[in-house]
């Protein structure tokens, strides 16, 4: 990797570090989601806590983080290998945030922004598959994992065989998957929580 590659490798997870729910609330006057809720410092927990309003500015800070530096590696026309490890960088960067303890949230938003990044298409897709099932089931965890299942293929039938960009996408489902274990077993047991409702 190019010395340039390697500074935007850094500056990715570094943005990504930057949790949008904690400063969010901050601004706004309201409780440390951390605190509140399901404790995860995320856009749904956000919307529990704080509101429509709070948590949509949330997911859009917590996108945005995934997007920006895939879009500047995209600009100086990095390599697909460079392209793929800056969004993981920034997913990375939200689960482990350097600024808070390395305790950050789920990293769902903040791979969908990477989407976008890799190809808007491919975001798209995979904001409309998430849109789709949480209008049928009115569960973000199970909207968010087949949204995520999902997004390796949309990168090969639109980008095509890109394979760093697909497996740094499969890397980023399965910690996905892991990270909602507990919403998993919620899931299993009829007793995960409908989009909206307050803990």
């Amino acid at each position: 990797m190019t010395s340039i590659e390697i500074t935007l490798l850094i500056a990715a997870y570094l943005i990504g570090s930057i949790s949008a729910a904690i400063v969010v609330c901050k601004l706004m006057g309201l409780p440390d989601p951390r605190t509140q809720g399901s404790g995860n410092p995320g856009a749904t927990n956000v919307l529990r806590v704080g509101g429509k309003k709070a948590a949509a500015i949330t997911l859009f800070g917590d996108m945005l983080k995934g997007f920006l530096p895939v879009l500047v590696g995209k600009l100086l026309a990095v390599s697909d290998l460079a392209l793929a490890l800056i969004g993981f960088a920034a997913f990375i960067g939200h689960l482990f945030p350097v600024f808070f303890a390395f305790k950050g949230g789920k990293g769902v938003a903040t791979m969908l922004g990477v989407l976008f990044g890799w190809h808007w298409a491919v975001g798209l897709a995979s904001a409309l598959t998430w849109l789709v099932m949480a209008k049928v089931f009115k569960i973000s965890s199970l909207s968010a994992l087949i949204a995520t299942l999902f997004a390796p293929l949309y990168i090969y039938l639109i980008m095509g065989n890109t394979q760093p960009i697909i497996i740094s996408a499969i890397i980023m489902t399965l910690i996905l998957f892991v990270r909602h274990r507990s919403n998993i077993r919620n899931l299993l047991s009829g007793k995960e929580g409908k989009i909206g409702k307050r803990s």
